[in-house]
């Protein structure tokens, strides 16, 4: 019985699935909303990998939103700027840091199932290639400038502050 046990015990530990991106911290996140009526919203952070493995974020949800897509500004033949997905998603480099910024890459959170009040708390699932999803929990921030990203300092990742 001990055996069948310990077998069972085995196996269960096995199949579930590992967090490659150990060492990722997500700092600084906060989100904003275009106006009081939007339908749309970002959101900002900067992810730091300590860990001697590549990640790549691939994705993203929010109970905040009906969709949320991984976007950047490219420009147009025009010269005009303009918003696209980034399918690929983002590398985080081993050893360094990939930042969402406000005018570059950041979270998009499309037909918004909430207003993204000032002082609110939302919750946001990041999707890893090769990973388990990470849970964070950030502040709606209607007032941050975009050159304040991130200086504040937060920290929150897989295993300390708000990280569920």
């Amino acid at each position: 019985m001990k055996r069948i046990f310990l077998s069972a015990a085995c196996a269960a530990t096995l199949s579930l699935p590992a967090f490659a991106c150990e060492g990722l911290n997500v700092t600084d996140p906060y989100a904003r909303a275009s106006t009081a009526m939007s339908q749309s919203g970002a959101a900002f952070m900067e992810f730091v990998n300590s860990g001697t493995s590549d990640c790549r974020v691939v994705g993203a949800r929010s109970d905040a939103a009906a969709r949320v897509e991984l976007h950047t500004h490219i420009e147009n033949e025009a010269g005009v700027m303009r918003m696209v997905e980034v399918e690929e998603g983002f590398l985080i480099p081993a050893g360094g840091s990939y930042m969402l910024a406000r005018g570059g890459d950041h979270l998009m959170f499309l037909g918004l199932t909430q207003p993204l009040s000032h002082g609110d708390e939302i919750t946001v699932t990041l999707v890893f290639e090769d990973s388990d999803d990470l849970e964070i929990t950030m502040p709606v921030d209607l007032e941050r400038m975009p050159a304040h990203g991130h200086s504040h300092g937060h920290s929150h990742g897989h295993s300390h502050g708000h990280a569920h």
